[in-house]
């Protein structure tokens, strides 16, 4: 498809909003199709309003009927356990109809919420497209979660049933789920019954007395007395799901989800940014408990008629840094989507990418990279490894869907470095400076996007709508505030550099974190990095880098240290004031890839320092406080 296409695209999605989503609409199989795209409503907007769908039908059953029943539908892979399964759509619509039978034998009805808990195995997809069967809303907590945040979530939510598993698996650990739902249950989680898939090598076991009056039950037991049942019709403006945001900073957010705009909006990005079609295998090396697996695990690649794989592991260390191109060539990839850190920790373990060649990756036509910025230097080792395009894109939880990417289903734009390539049909992207005005090509400031937001993106925060409206509209009016900054170059490409917080402030220079990392990570020897603006008695602020070095590096720390030091005064000048540089093993991190700089520059500043639920080892922290002291002691 020429490229050309793409931008009359994207000028009929904001010159002919109406026209252009309504073409859009007719990827999806309606039970009443719409006549209207847009409909404002006293709290902000709605899509396709007057109509209405399932979008479990539109996952499952419609692609049966089309004589696609015996295409594979879901790929399961457990690099833990050593287990691969595969579901045809007939198998995964067989299993997701009992389910939803046996949700719906529980209570479960239209715009109830059901709490599902799992681990990355097959179930997990079932319970969430069994939700959506029924019109009941999910809301996935991502396994492992402390009981205290479950908790939270689950009172938030409002739910009455959860759906488990025994437990789940990781490099070292196996994380028990049933100890965490009964904590979770007993700090006041009013929950009438526990649905529980039991895992082979894990304890059967229920809960204590405590949690006497909630019922647990057995997956098992309870599918093969179930009676499978048929889609309900739903609202488009009905919620599919809550998602609840990371919560990195305050508590945690629930970003609701609709049905139909959902829908329309992941159709068009399958075909249009990931260039997917019925048949097509698609892995999105995420996991289900994020927006990404939501997305592109679960929903978008079967409501395209695709195959999507299910993966159990890590990019490193199950077994090896080879376990992705393993993955790859078992299953005929042809679009790998994942977070830019997974391909850092990969060039960290192989730097020349020695493990790569034992698999055959010829069927990989791209590789698509979100959830943290991909820095230039990362970009092209990857690209030139692979030899293939790499398209990094940017979005958010709330989005649901890239607000900016390289179109490849269109052909692709030329790509730059450290670019996310340009707004997707429907964003109408704007930089502007603190007082909300537009600020000059190429100049950096605080992304935002004109209102309304495209199809696909949050409709509201869960039970308060002043939330959402503070949290996201009234910082800029007219617009929805990204809480990124970054700028538009000449030719239209949007560079995002980081958080808006994450901008520091030097003796009144405004520095981007972002720019300062892109140039650490230019150095042969770092495999990952990130700068923070810490406190400085003189200049307001400094920046300091933590850097994580490549196996195998011989060079003294402290000689690579201050080559760092000498790179940002080429590079970015002596406004930079860049002195500090501390060398960790590893950067304390999100279980979805993404650094946390704020509990960072909270170790160094001597903060209250609170460790955040989502991060992925609580024992990084201890490791980087302790270098940190060390660092301090040495310099005295």
């Amino acid at each position: 498809m020429p490229i050309a296409l793409f931008h009359d695209e994207w000028r009929r999605s904001h010159d002919d909003r109406e026209g252009f989503w309504l073409s859009a609409a007719s990827d999806v199989e309606w039970v009443t199709p719409p006549t209207t795209a847009t409909t404002e409503t006293d709290d902000g907007w709605r899509w396709f309003a007057d109509a209405e769908l399932n979008l479990s039908h539109n996952a499952l059953d419609r692609h049966v009927a089309a004589g696609r029943a015996d295409t594979t539908a879901l790929i399961f892979d457990s690099a833990m356990t050593g287990e691969r399964r595969s579901f045809t759509y007939a198998e995964l619509l067989d299993l997701t109809a009992t389910f939803a039978g046996v949700l719906r034998a529980h209570g479960v009805g239209k715009g109830d919420r059901v709490v599902i808990y799992m681990p990355m195995i097959p179930e997990a997809v079932v319970a969430m497209l069994a939700c959506a069967r029924l019109g009941a809303v999910h809301s996935v907590v991502f396994g492992g979660f402390a009981a205290n945040e479950l908790a939270s979530r689950i009172s938030d939510a409002g739910a009455s049933l959860v759906v488990t598993a025994s437990g789940g698996l990781e490099p070292g650990r196996v994380v028990d789920y049933l100890s965490l739902v009964e904590q979770a249950l007993a700090l006041g989680g009013a929950i009438s019954t526990v649905i529980v898939k039991h895992r082979t090598g894990f304890p059967e076991r229920s809960a204590d007395a405590t949690q006497a009056a909630t019922l647990w039950v057995d997956w098992d037991d309870a599918v093969a007395a179930s009676t499978p049942v048929a889609p309900v019709p739903v609202k488009s403006t009905d919620p599919l799901y809550i998602l609840y945001t990371s919560g990195t900073t305050g508590s945690p957010k629930g970003v609701v989800r609709d049905t139909g705009g959902y829908a329309v909006a992941l159709a068009w990005s399958m075909r249009n940014i990931y260039g997917i079609h019925p048949g097509d295998v698609m892995w999105s090396a995420s996991d289900v408990g994020w927006v990404v697996g939501h997305s592109y695990i679960v929903y978008g690649p079967l409501l395209a008629g695709a195959t999507t794989v299910l993966y159990e592991g890590k990019p490193v260390g199950t077994p090896d840094a080879g376990a992705f191109w393993r993955v790859v060539a078992d299953h005929r990839v042809k679009a790998l989507f994942t977070a830019p850190t997974a391909i850092r920790a990969i060039h960290r373990v192989d730097p020349d990418l020695e493990l790569l060649r034992e698999h055959d990756t010829s069927s990989l036509r791209a590789l698509f990279l979100a959830g943290e910025r991909l820095d230039p230097e990362t970009y092209e080792w990857i690209g030139e490894g692979l030899g293939v395009p790499v398209i990094d894109h940017w979005w958010q939880t709330e989005t649901g869907w890239a607000i900016s990417a390289n179109p490849f289903g269109f052909g692709a734009l030329p790509a730059k470095a450290g670019s996310s390539t340009v707004p997707m049909v429907g964003y109408d992207v704007a930089v502007l400076d603190a007082g909300g005005r537009p600020v000059p090509a190429g100049a950096e400031g605080n992304i935002a996007i004109r209102l309304p937001l495209p199809p696909g993106a949050l409709t509201g925060i869960w039970g308060s709508h002043s939330r959402f409206v503070d949290s996201y509209l009234t910082t800029f009016p007219g617009f929805y505030a990204t809480g990124d900054s970054g700028y538009i170059d000449p030719d239209g490409y949007l560079f995002v550099m980081g958080r808006t917080d994450d901008v520091i402030n030097v003796a009144g220079h405004r520095l981007s974190t972002g720019a300062l990392e892109e140039v650490l990570a230019h150095h042969d020897d770092v495999a990952e990095c990130a700068v923070v603006g810490v406190a400085d008695a003189l200049k307001g602020q400094r920046a300091m880098g933590f850097v994580v070095l490549k196996s195998g590096v011989g060079t003294p720390a402290a000689a690579i240290c201050a080559q760092l030091v000498e790179l940002v005064r080429e590079r970015v000048g002596p406004v930079a004031a860049f002195r500090d540089v501390l060398i960790v093993e590893r950067l304390p991190k999100t279980r979805s890839g993404k650094i946390l700089r704020k509990t960072l520059r909270q170790i160094v500043d001597g903060e209250s320092l609170t460790v955040p639920a989502t991060i992925e080892d609580a024992s990084v922290v201890d490791a980087i406080v302790a270098a940190v002291a060390e660092a301090r002691s040495s310099a005295l």
